[in-house]
């Protein structure tokens, strides 16, 4: 229900927040219907979530910042995770991401200009075997060097 003070999106955020505070610990499940809802965590959001847990904006943000799949900013259309555990990295890991991340011009969780791409770190995808590994949107993919790497982001279109 809207009320004087609150606009629709509030509503709706009230709404999912309703949703899932009868949980245990429904804290994650809260912000994870808010990202499904609007690809972030609207700002708009952080105050009514930490009233209704009785939490500090201080503590939800430090859970938001430790869970890297919250966003507070809209990831790029197609989302690259490169992996980042040991294993990817004995095997030429670290300077894929390097190269990767220089090659776009970009940092760790940053997006190209033309929002195709938004490249983010994860800490092992299970292909260790298989490394580097690289996840673009929900497929994984082994023994990514340069060259395939440049493969993905042109299929992305970065």
């Amino acid at each position: 229900m809207q009320t004087a003070q609150s606009g629709p999106e509030e509503d709706a955020i009230r709404a999912i927040i309703q949703e899932h505070i009868h949980l245990e610990g429904p804290l994650l499940p809260i912000l994870h219907g808010l990202q499904k809802a609007y690809g972030v965590v609207p700002q708009a959001a952080v105050p009514l979530i930490a009233d209704a847990l009785n939490i500090t904006k201080a503590e939800l943000h430090g859970v938001m910042s430790f869970y890297h799949d919250f966003r507070e900013v809209p990831a790029g259309r197609h989302v690259v995770k490169i992996c980042r555990a040991e294993a990817c990295q004995a095997v030429g890991g670290k300077a894929l991401a390097e190269a990767t991340l220089a090659k776009l011009g970009l940092e760790w969780h940053g997006t190209t200009a033309n929002g195709a791409v938004t490249v983010e770190p994860v800490y092992c995808l299970g292909l260790c075997a298989c490394g580097p590994a690289a996840m673009v949107d929900d497929k994984v993919v082994g023994r990514v060097d340069e060259a395939r790497m440049a493969e993905l982001l042109q299929e992305a279109g970065a």
